[in-house]
Protein backbone atom coordinates (compact mmCIF):
# COMPACT_ATOMS: atom_id res chain seq x y z
CA UNK A 1 0.00 0.00 0.00
CA UNK A 2 1.53 3.59 -0.79
CA UNK A 3 2.14 5.42 1.96
CA UNK A 4 0.29 8.49 0.60
CA UNK A 5 -2.90 6.43 0.01
CA UNK A 6 -2.45 5.28 3.43
CA UNK A 7 -2.19 9.49 4.93
CA UNK A 8 -5.07 9.82 2.95
CA UNK A 9 -7.32 7.69 4.07
CA UNK A 10 -6.22 8.75 7.96
CA UNK A 11 -7.28 12.24 7.01
CA UNK A 12 -10.62 10.92 5.35
CA UNK A 13 -11.67 9.33 8.66
CA UNK A 14 -10.55 12.49 10.55
CA UNK A 15 -12.38 14.66 8.97
CA UNK A 16 -15.42 12.82 8.13
CA UNK A 17 -17.46 12.95 11.65
CA UNK A 18 -17.29 17.37 10.37
CA UNK A 19 -19.02 16.07 6.82
CA UNK A 20 -22.14 14.36 9.32
CA UNK A 21 -25.14 16.11 10.34
CA UNK A 22 -25.00 16.57 14.36
CA UNK A 23 -27.06 14.14 16.80
CA UNK A 24 -30.50 15.92 17.38
CA UNK A 25 -29.64 19.07 15.30
CA UNK A 26 -32.35 21.53 14.35
CA UNK A 27 -34.52 21.52 11.91
CA UNK A 28 -34.02 23.43 8.32
CA UNK A 29 -36.77 25.80 9.31
CA UNK A 30 -35.28 26.90 12.94
CA UNK A 31 -31.89 26.88 11.09
CA UNK A 32 -34.35 29.75 9.35
CA UNK A 33 -35.88 31.19 12.10
CA UNK A 34 -32.55 31.82 14.18
CA UNK A 35 -31.11 33.08 11.41
CA UNK A 36 -33.55 35.54 10.83
CA UNK A 37 -33.57 36.58 14.63
CA UNK A 38 -29.81 37.03 14.26
CA UNK A 39 -30.45 39.30 11.35
CA UNK A 40 -32.79 41.79 12.85
CA UNK A 41 -30.47 41.66 15.89
CA UNK A 42 -27.92 43.10 14.17
CA UNK A 43 -29.78 45.86 12.46
CA UNK A 44 -31.64 46.56 15.52
CA UNK A 45 -28.04 46.94 17.24
CA UNK A 46 -26.18 48.80 14.60
CA UNK A 47 -29.84 51.31 14.38
CA UNK A 48 -29.31 51.69 18.57
CA UNK A 49 -25.71 52.46 18.17
CA UNK A 50 -26.59 55.16 15.33
CA UNK A 51 -28.94 56.92 17.48
CA UNK A 52 -26.55 56.72 20.41
CA UNK A 53 -23.57 58.69 18.32
CA UNK A 54 -26.43 61.50 16.60
CA UNK A 55 -26.73 62.11 20.54
CA UNK A 56 -22.75 61.57 21.51
CA UNK A 57 -23.28 58.99 23.82
CA UNK A 58 -21.52 56.15 21.63
CA UNK A 59 -17.96 56.13 20.18
CA UNK A 60 -17.37 56.81 16.64
CA UNK A 61 -15.44 53.61 15.95
CA UNK A 62 -18.34 51.59 17.51
CA UNK A 63 -20.71 53.84 14.68
CA UNK A 64 -18.28 52.32 11.84
CA UNK A 65 -18.11 49.12 13.19
CA UNK A 66 -22.04 48.57 13.84
CA UNK A 67 -22.53 49.90 10.39
CA UNK A 68 -19.98 47.21 8.82
CA UNK A 69 -21.33 44.88 10.52
CA UNK A 70 -25.07 45.58 9.07
CA UNK A 71 -23.61 46.34 5.76
CA UNK A 72 -22.27 42.51 5.73
CA UNK A 73 -25.43 41.07 6.94
CA UNK A 74 -27.94 42.41 4.09
CA UNK A 75 -24.97 41.83 1.41
CA UNK A 76 -25.58 38.46 2.84
CA UNK A 77 -29.13 38.54 2.96
CA UNK A 78 -29.17 39.66 -0.46
CA UNK A 79 -27.38 37.49 -1.82
CA UNK A 80 -28.83 34.50 -0.61
CA UNK A 81 -32.07 35.81 -1.73
CA UNK A 82 -30.60 36.46 -5.28
CA UNK A 83 -29.41 32.68 -4.96
CA UNK A 84 -32.68 31.39 -4.21
CA UNK A 85 -34.71 33.06 -6.97
CA UNK A 86 -31.97 31.71 -9.45
CA UNK A 87 -32.88 28.62 -7.97
CA UNK A 88 -36.43 28.73 -8.75
CA UNK A 89 -36.28 30.41 -11.86
CA UNK A 90 -33.57 27.26 -12.49
CA UNK A 91 -36.72 25.05 -11.21
CA UNK A 92 -39.52 26.67 -13.86
CA UNK A 93 -36.83 26.15 -16.64
CA UNK A 94 -37.06 22.35 -16.41
CA UNK A 95 -39.13 20.21 -18.56
CA UNK A 96 -41.57 18.38 -17.43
Amino acid sequence: MDVRSLFAAQNYNALKPATEAAQGSASASNLIFDTARDFAETLQHSETTAKSAMTGDADPHALVQALAQSELAVETVVTVRDKVVEAYQEILRMPV
